[in-house]
């Protein structure tokens, strides 16, 4: 087996009066360790237990076999352990995926997907090598809120079909692991309290004869390995024209996933990540599962928090893992597995999603001191999100208003003020102050007193800032006015940069400005 990445990141740093924090943050320090190889090892049983209903789950909304789920969740989490950018991430078949493939699956069949998971893969490579991940910058912290507050709705939400006309026994039973998973923690952290609650509750059902659904319930586990294939489709430019918008999709929706999840195992783990390697790392992994008939992926947000914060992994060997063991599990045990209670993974999601809320967000302290903009951003990416139960539509819904209310915010913060400090009664001085764009210089051209002023017109713009054309053209537009009624204007005090912008586009903008 090839050597994992070491990918030392940067280790957050010790706090103050607390024990100092564990160092064993690459795949090197880890092996050395057996109290970290241990959690890790754990942590990646543990993900790819609650995987497995997940997987068939999104075959199912995908309309393929489960086998194609479970495959595709095995070869994305080996995949991306070496390919991706962010450590501990967990990658895997999504119900974001499986929601935009679906129409195409129905019409035109398991080839064509295979075909569509390929050229998505392709795409998130050019995109990754092209820089989109830094366009995570103008992402804003309400707006990535929202997505966590959203994120941990949905994964709460998901497990309501699990709690819905099911035997009055489920009921206790996921009361029972909620509360393993609250306490043990408080007396021990030898071993993952996930991994617990699912083994105890599973030896209850079995030892007990408690008739509650399991994960067999759920869908046929595969019985073989995966084997290449590729895929049965004509390669010609129609063939193009059908996958191609789904491809496009699937290959944006799971990049803008993959990235915002590992923006928030950053801020989990206190550690930086390689955004433009996890970009085309999810490429790569789409590419490989497309040959081995997987419907593709990407990063999984439940089980990523699973692995990074229920049970303390940091290391690419949880991933590795968790892949392994997926794939172990449900061809070499796939009837022990199939004996697992529902019940016992919905406890852990349920788990997952508390602590996944930002509960802070929502006190009425914070809500006092927030401006009403960020929460209303956070709000609209909330809603939006649960409402079409897809992380993408939310988080371009709320940088869309977050951009929106900006650009509001700081037209207002232009002004223009007359200055009758002039010796000269022939001599107009206007004073412009603020961030000239858009949205704050439409107003501009009716600020001034065109019939009243007198015959020379000096705007002195050194507290103000042309960003953009528009300013341009309505200072165009004014001038135009004065010199309309034989008066002559001059503009002074621009910077460097706004001098050579009205420079360069001053009086080449047409009459249609």
């Amino acid at each position: 087996m090839p050597a994992l990445p070491s990918d030392r990141l940067p280790e957050p740093a010790p706090v103050t009066g607390a024990p100092e924090a564990d160092a064993s943050y690459s795949v090197r320090a880890a092996l050395r360790s057996p109290r970290r190889l241990k959690t890790e090892v754990l942590a990646g049983l543990v993900v790819a237990l609650a995987l497995i209903p997940e997987a068939i789950a999104f075959s199912i909304i995908a309309g393929v076999d489960p086998r194609v789920g479970l495959f595709a969740s095995f070869t994305m989490a080996v995949s991306i352990a070496f390919l991706g950018g962010r450590p501990a991430m967990i990658s895997a078949a999504t119900g974001a995926v499986a929601l935009v493939i679906a129409p195409l699956v129905e019409s035109h069949g398991l080839d064509y997907l295979v075909a569509t998971v390929i050229l998505a893969g392709v795409i998130q490579v050019g995109l990754g090598l092209l820089g989109v991940a830094k366009l995570m910058r103008f992402i804003p912290r309400s707006v990535m809120v929202g997505f966590v507050n959203a994120l941990a709705i949905l994964i709460f939400t998901s497990q309501l079909p699990h709690l819905i006309d099911v035997p009055w026994t489920v009921y206790p039973m996921v009361a029972i692991g909620i509360a393993i998973m609250v306490f043990l923690p408080r007396w021990t952290s030898v071993v993952p309290a996930p991994l617990v609650a699912i083994v105890l509750l599973t030896a209850a059902a079995v030892i007990g004869g408690i008739s509650v659904p399991t994960v067999g319930d759920e869908g046929a586990l595969p019985e073989s390995l995966p084997s290449l294939l590729f895929p049965d489709v004509p390669l010609t430019f129609e063939t193009l024209q059908i996958i191609a918008p789904y491809a496009l999709a699937m290959a944006l929706v799971g990049l803008l996933e993959s990235l915002m999840t590992a923006k928030l195992v950053d801020d989990v783990t206190d550690t930086h990540s390689n955004k433009t390697r996890e970009a085309w790392g999810q490429g790569a992994a789409n590419i490989i599962t497309g040959f081995f008939g997987g419907m593709g992926g990407c990063a999984m947000i439940g089980q990523t928090m699973i692995n990074v914060k229920a049970s303390g992994a940091r290391t690419r060997i949880s991933t590795f893992l968790a892949g392994v063991f997926l794939l172990i599990l449900v061809v070499g045990l796939g009837d022990v597995v199939a004996l697992m209670p529902m019940g016992a993974l919905v406890a852990v999601m349920i788990m997952v999603s508390v602590g996944t809320f930002d509960w802070h967000s929502i006190r009425p302290s914070t809500l006092r001191r927030m401006p009403r903009s960020e929460t209303l951003v956070m709000i609209a990416t909330v809603a939006v999100t649960v409402w079409t139960h897809n992380l993408a539509y939310g988080v371009l819904v709320g940088v869309v208003t977050a951009m929106v209310l900006f650009a509001r915010r700081v037209a207002h913060l232009t002004t223009v003020t007359r200055l009758d400090a002039s010796d000269d009664d022939d001599e107009r001085v206007y004073a412009v102050s603020g961030e000239l764009f858009f949205a704050s210089s439409n107003d501009l051209v009716y600020q001034f007193d065109y019939s009243g002023d007198p015959s020379r017109i000096v705007i002195d713009m050194s507290g103000a800032h042309v960003w953009d054309a528009s300013t341009v053209a309505t200072l165009d537009a004014v001038r135009t006015k004065y010199e309309a009624r034989g008066k002559s204007v001059e503009i002074v005090g621009l910077n460097e940069d706004s001098a050579a912008r009205h420079g360069r586009l001053s009086g080449n903008l047409g009459a249609g400005h």
